[in-house]
């Protein structure tokens, strides 16, 4: 591990990860996304701007709230890297890390002097962990890629939207949030091979093989059947009701009951025992088959009740169900606000909001209600390159 870089606020002080150096390269959200889940675990994470700052600062909204859902708690540097001495800056701040993060597409680095093989000859024992969109060996190696692109190219948007209308993205960018987890696994399996042989690592992980991984099931489905994934709306492809969106009588749910005993039970809480005897809806296939004459005849049951009371009725059957709710239904949820995953976060100049923390918890590291706070483009420069001096003056020779 790294030396201590020096003063910290308190919420750098504790966590699994106390002790580790990161140095945060990252724009908009993969790698920087990477980087916030390690400050969330206690690392230092020093993020290096250009003197624009991230791209995500210029972006308006969506880009400022790029900023404050994957910048918290951590320290930002602004440093012109083509000028050689700013360029050395990081090269002091790599030598004293653990973890080096940045998305930058295949060749960047080298060509701003910042290479792999630069960057080891400072630091051996450095762990490099980067994100790009295709890959480092394909033909698109050296393409742009945000996460609309490996939605689209990973088959993702292809399966996704009502059958017969044009494909969809995914509402969120799940392909770069999930890249953003799958480099912090890395980083973290690569922590523990150090750990052990004093080697260092590199991780790598791009948006296209992310994509296609998050749909793992459809893959098996389509090997094990040869037909071809479409899109077909909110229902499973095959499970019949499952997934389907019934209509309350004030908004939607959806429900899966699609095993024999759970549709059993369904229907006859529904009041439509007689579906037991219909032969379309004998077994599994039957009622993936006949899939919209079944919802018609469930329909009633839902269309008289609340979407809570549905919920509430066939969880306790034992049926799988929830309400579909907008943004600040979600904010008031009990079961969200019982859980803790908003936190309390604020921006440099005091303003507060509320942005989720780390999904999950550990005995050592319980929810505190406090997410951090997001730094300026670089608020933290002076301070960061004082400690540096300072451990340089501390070398021996």
């Amino acid at each position: 591990m790294s030396t201590d870089m020096g003063s910290r606020e308190p919420e750098r002080r504790s966590g699994p990860l106390h002790g580790i150096t990161v140095v945060d390269f990252g724009h908009f959200i993969a790698a920087p996304g990477a980087g916030q889940t390690l400050a969330d675990l206690g690392a230092d994470v020093i993020k290096v701007e250009t003197p624009a700052g991230d791209q995500a600062r210029g972006v308006g909204s969506y880009g400022a709230a790029i900023i404050r859902g994957y910048n918290r708690r951590k320290r930002s540097v602004a440093l012109n890297l083509r000028e050689p001495e700013q360029r050395q800056a990081a090269l002091d701040l790599v030598a004293a890390a653990d973890v080096v993060i940045h998305n930058m597409r295949p060749g960047v680095m080298e060509r701003l002097g910042l290479g792999a093989d630069v960057l080891r000859s400072v630091n051996a024992g450095v762990i490099l962990a980067s994100v790009t969109g295709f890959g480092t060996s394909g033909p698109s190696r050296t393409r742009p890629g945000l996460d609309i692109a490996a939605q689209a190219e990973s088959g993702l948007m292809s399966v996704t939207g009502e059958a017969g209308r044009q494909a969809q993205r995914v509402g969120a960018p799940i392909v770069d949030h999930v890249s953003a987890a799958a480099l912090v696994q890395g980083i973290l399996a690569a922590l523990f091979h150090r750990e052990r042989t004093g080697e260092g690592d590199e991780v790598t992980v791009s948006l296209l093989d992310t994509a296609v991984d998050l749909q793992r099931v459809n893959w098996g489905e389509y090997g094990l059947t040869g037909d071809m994934p479409t899109r077909r709306g909110n229902g499973q492809p095959g499970a019949a009701p499952g997934a389907d969106h019934f209509t309350t009588a004030d908004g939607s749910v959806v429900v899966s009951a699609y095993t024999d005993d759970k549709f059993a039970t369904l229907c006859r809480h529904a009041g439509v025992p007689e579906l037991l005897e219909d032969p379309r809806f004998a077994d599994n296939p039957s009622r993936v088959a006949h899939r919209p004459v079944l919802l018609a005849a469930l329909a009633p049951y839902f269309a008289a009740r609340t979407s809570e009371a549905v919920v509430e009725e066939l969880s306790a059957l034992g049926i799988v169900s929830g309400a579909i709710r907008d943004y600040a239904q979600v904010l008031e949820a009990e079961d969200v606000r019982a859980g803790g995953i908003f936190a309390r976060c604020r921006d440099s100049d005091g303003a507060e909001y509320r942005m989720p923390g780390l999904p999950f918890t550990t005995t050592h590291r319980p929810r505190d209600g406090d997410g951090g706070e997001v730094p300026a483009l670089g608020q933290h420069t002076e301070e960061v390159l004082a400690e540096v001096r300072a451990r340089a003056g501390a070398l021996p020779g």
